[in-house]
């Protein structure tokens, strides 16, 4: 019967080269990992931004849309900072045609989101009723009975449909801080006064 014969032990070499291995192999985990951690921590938060008419980015809470129309060089839809006022919505238009009429417009009030901006022309001012009797503080309705938004007192005003007292006396409120109405459509910067509303008095009323 022959003796088996035992295996011979590991070399030190060799067990030696099975460690490294184990360490080379953790090593490359954590540097993984590592790397994993660090990427997350850089990633950008995502925010929603639009472009206004110049290209230039602005968060979109900061910003109001105006309609720019009339004797303006570029009509059109201009995004402008909150807090803009005339001034600058015609600046962004390209500024006055040739025929319009500058000193119609109050450059320093202050414009609202969604408002529609129109830049008469002197011809316009010219053929409304009534218009350069609100310029002289004159009569409080026109010829064809319209009220005048910049010359009538709270009891005119509250003869049109849907106006009552407190209303009227916002719109004296309005122009008083503001200037003159230089168009029906800045009705809408007062306090209580909607599109629907707007409908109702723009036959009703002049500036």
């Amino acid at each position: 019967m022959s003796a088996t014969k035992d295996q011979p032990p590991s070399s030190p070499r060799q067990r030696l080269g099975l460690g490294a291995a184990i360490v080379i192999v953790i090593v490359a985990l954590a540097v993984t990992v590592g790397i994993g951690v660090v990427r997350s921590t850089v990633q950008p938060s995502e925010e929603v931004i639009i472009t206004d008419a110049t290209g230039t980015s602005s968060i979109e809470n900061e910003v109001i849309y105006v309609h720019v129309s009339g004797a303006v060089t570029a009509p059109g839809l201009y995004v402008l900072d909150q807090g803009a006022r005339v001034v600058d919505a015609i600046t962004a238009a390209g500024g006055f045609d040739d025929e319009a009429a500058p000193s119609a417009l109050n450059l320093a009030r202050l414009l609202s989101d969604g408002e529609q901006l129109v830049a008469p022309t002197t011809a316009d001012l010219e053929k409304t009723p009534g218009a350069s009797n609100a310029a002289a503080g004159g009569a409080q309705t026109s010829s064809d009975g319209r009220v005048n938004l910049n010359s009538s007192d709270l009891a005119q005003l509250d003869t049109l449909p849907g106006i009552g007292p407190a209303l009227a006396q916002r719109i004296i409120e309005w122009r008083e801080t503001n200037g003159n109405f230089t168009s029906v459509e800045d009705l809408l910067a007062v306090s209580g006064i909607g599109e629907k509303m707007l409908a109702t008095l723009r036959d009703l009323v002049v500036v």
